[in-house]
Order: structure tokens, then C-alpha cells, then sequence
């Protein structure tokens, strides 16, 4: 058996050997994790959101985590590089930078007409 890992807002869900990365797990879902640095904690850019009451899931914060993360650790934010699945969990990636984008300036259009 393993363990359950669902990566939101897609709901894509897989199992993995206890012990698997986040980063790892989610290469294995086919979903996409942007990261510089090969999993060592040093670009920052594989951060996933956590809800608080599933944080025993994944592996406690490693030291470089800790440096990295400061307070945000608090607020649910992980290194997918470096939390290890423990446990039945559920991952919010964030959202791509472009499609960011696109959504926000439709949200302006929207709100402009909105206006008229």
C-alpha cells in the first residue's frame, strides 16, 4: 500500500511510497511543479499550500525549509522539493503566472463594464 497525495485545484489524486517528495509525487501525477534547482531548497519556486489540520501528513519542515519558509511555514506553505507524504494529503498548487495574468486583466474588463 501507499500513500495519497491530491494535488487542487485539479483533484488529481495518486499514490505514493511513504517517504515520496511532493515534487516527486506530483511528477508522477503528470502535474507540473516548477522548480530551478533540483529539488535543493534553494529557488523557491516549488511552494504548496497545505491546510493546517493536514500537516502531519508531510514530513516536518526540514532545516533548509525553515530558513527558506520563516513564517510561512505557519500559514501552510511547504517546498514540494522537500515535504515528504506521510499520510493522506491534499496540495494546493499555485496558480501559473500566466494564467494569472489572463485572469486578472479579464477581471478588470469585467469590472470596467460593470462601471458603464
Amino acid at each position: 500500500m501507499g500513500e495519497r497525495i491530491t494535488f487542487l485545484p485539479s483533484g488529481k489524486t495518486v499514490q505514493v511510497r511513504p517517504g515520496t517528495t511532493v515534487l516527486r509525487a506530483s511528477r508522477e501525477a503528470r502535474i507540473r511543479i516548477a522548480t530551478r534547482c533540483g529539488g535543493n531548497a534553494g529557488c523557491l519556486m516549488c511552494k504548496v499550500q497545505v491546510d493546517p489540520e493536514q500537516a502531519v501528513a508531510l514530513s516536518p519542515p526540514s532545516e533548509a525549509e525553515r530558513r527558506k519558509l520563516g513564517p510561512l511555514l505557519e500559514q501552510g506553505v511547504r517546498l514540494a522539493c522537500q515535504a515528504k507524504v506521510c499520510g493522506e494529503v491534499a496540495v494546493q498548487l499555485p496558480e501559473d503566472p500566466l494564467k494569472a495574468a489572463i485572469r486578472k486583466q479579464l477581471e478588470r474588463q469585467r469590472d470596467e463594464e460593470e462601471l458603464w
